[in-house]
């Protein structure tokens, strides 16, 4: 099982080691996560059942497919290569 977005992000869970000092570092934090989870990570309320007969039974969705975003999980290596870096 996957975890949620609290466990997921330290700076969100309690005030200890990782949290932010800084609102901009806690907006960097936020936006990275958006960034990973909502195309890359599956979740297991998104999936749809797939018709009767085939060896897989679900498909598997992300945020960003079930808001219509995209149609396909995206790998890290595909979030890293169609982001511009910063200048």
């Amino acid at each position: 099982m996957l975890p949620d977005a609290e466990s997921s992000n330290g700076r969100l869970t309690r005030k200890g080691l990782g949290f932010s000092k800084d609102v901009l570092m806690h907006r960097a934090a936020a936006v990275r996560e958006n960034l990973v989870n909502n195309p890359a990570r599956p979740l297991k309320t998104l999936r749809q059942a797939l018709p009767n007969g085939g060896p897989q039974r679900w498909l598997a969705r992300t945020p960003a497919m079930a808001a219509g975003l995209t149609e396909r999980v995206w790998t890290v290596s595909d979030l890293l290569r169609a982001v511009p870096q910063p200048t």
